[in-house]
């Protein structure tokens, strides 16, 4: 059975999606009216959050692109949202034809409006994953088969980590995930931080979750820690805005008023 709009019956359009409101944060098309009104009345309450959004979206460009340089071919995405205008295999595939991504989202309704937008597009795949559960994300990228681990791989977490509370050990899901990856792979993280932020902006990043899981703040010193032993590309990990940007009018005045990090590190070959 489907939707009249083509997707699957288990999609409850009398509900919001979280998903569904990041969409519509960053302009996409995938949304409803009900997931609009929803995003407006975060949007009224946190007046910076879809700025906060999109910067996040394009530090990940960014990132994607310096990966791309690199010779990363193949990219896992985890906490990937619904797949909306510039995401990660619209960006990698433009500069590689043969790039090929692999999406993991908690959501069930991301993962749904996923496989309907990215059918028949044979160099992406959609996994419904836990980040904390990465043994069973690496399995599924496996099975799959559109990943080689055996080769350099792109990690992306980009704005997912937060959610992971501390104690659900953080530190360790991601070394659980660089253990996994050949030497030459990146890891890619943006997170949300209390450092150089007001009072009244961790009281917004808090309420605009709107979900069953809080958000963790965490501080550079811990974000940077998730890179383990990696080697931090320049300038490390910075607010957002100033990872690598396109020119220097793309800096915001405020750069930290976005209120997240960003960093990506290279596992080098190990010496002997």
């Amino acid at each position: 059975m489907q939707m009249p709009d083509g997707l699957p019956a288990e999609i409850d359009l009398s509900r919001p999606s979280a998903a569904r409101v990041y969409d519509y944060f960053l302009g996409g098309a995938h949304n409803f009216e009900i997931d609009r009104q929803l995003a407006e009345q975060i949007a009224a309450m946190t007046p910076n959050l879809a700025a906060t959004m999109r910067a996040g979206r394009e530090f990940l460009r960014r990132a994607v692109r310096t990966l791309l340089d690199a010779g990363i071919d193949q990219f896992l995405d985890i906490g990937s949202g619904i797949p909306t205008v510039g995401n990660v295999h619209e960006v990698a595939q433009t500069a590689n034809p043969k790039a090929r991504v692999v999406y993991v989202d908690i959501d069930p309704v991301a993962v749904a409006h996923s496989r309907e937008l990215l059918a028949g597009d044979e160099l992406t795949g959609v996994i419904h994953g836990d980040l904390r559960e990465p043994e069973r994300i690496l399995a599924a990228a496996r099975d799959l088969g559109l990943l080689d681990f055996n080769r350099p791989l792109g990690i992306l977490l980009a704005g997912v980590v937060h959610f992971v509370p501390d104690a659900d050990r953080p530190g360790e899901i991601l070394a659980t995930l660089r253990a996994a990856a050949a030497p030459g792979s990146h890891l890619v993280v943006s997170h949300s931080t209390f450092e150089d932020q007001p009072q009244e902006m961790l009281d917004a990043q808090r309420l605009s979750a709107r979900t069953d899981t809080e958000i963790t703040l965490r501080s550079r010193a811990e974000v940077t820690s998730f890179f383990g032993d990696w080697t931090l590309l320049e300038p490390g990990v910075v607010h957002m805005p100033l990872w690598r940007p396109d020119s220097p009018s793309d800096v915001d005045e405020h750069p930290e008023r976005f209120g997240a990090f960003g960093g990506v590190a290279r596992y080098d070959q190990p010496t002997a």
